[in-house]
């Protein structure tokens, strides 16, 4: 399906509100809905990659002072570790994190699938064009006085 093209003049008067509300909403329901197949969440998925990034790094308070600022549904991140470490999945050892097996194995299934959303996201857009309209939405961020600069997560990939 092609993307009705309009002249420069007409998307200008377009609301950003609007499309970047519109943008949000389906690639985070995409990756959601992937993520569900696995009965696991968003927090779920950062636990998951930030463990796996540094094993033994990361315990209960840290991690969750970690990835608060990126959630946005109020979730409750001690019943999201122990929910991995009921599935067996994480494991807490000498206070910190480490995943499992059958974690690393969840892990890996669940980012073949967001790596799937990923692609569908970027088809037909150049890496030029992706990287131009982050920086017009940092600098609309920068212009209302947020924080522009890149995330510090090792959990980026797949939202």
């Amino acid at each position: 399906m092609a993307v009705q093209e309009y002249t420069p003049e007409e998307l200008a008067t377009q609301p950003i509100g609007y499309w970047s509300g519109a943008t949000m909403r389906l690639v985070v329901g995409s990756i959601r809905a992937e993520l569900a197949t696995e009965d696991l969440t968003q927090p779920h998925w950062w636990t998951l990659n930030h463990v796996a990034g540094a094993p033994g790094a990361w315990g209960p308070a840290r991690l969750t002072e970690q990835l608060t600022p990126f959630d946005d549904q109020d979730s409750d991140f001690d019943a999201v570790y122990g929910d991995l470490i009921a599935r067996g999945w994480l494991a807490e050892e000498s206070g910190t994190f480490v995943l499992t097996e059958a974690g690393e194995a969840g892990r890996l299934r669940a980012k073949e699938r967001l790596t799937k959303v990923n692609e569908r996201v970027h088809r037909g857009i150049a890496p030029e064009e992706y990287a131009a309209a982050l920086n017009v939405l940092r600098r609309m961020i920068d212009n209302l006085g947020g924080d522009s600069g890149l995330p510090r997560t090792s959990a980026r990939a797949g939202g």
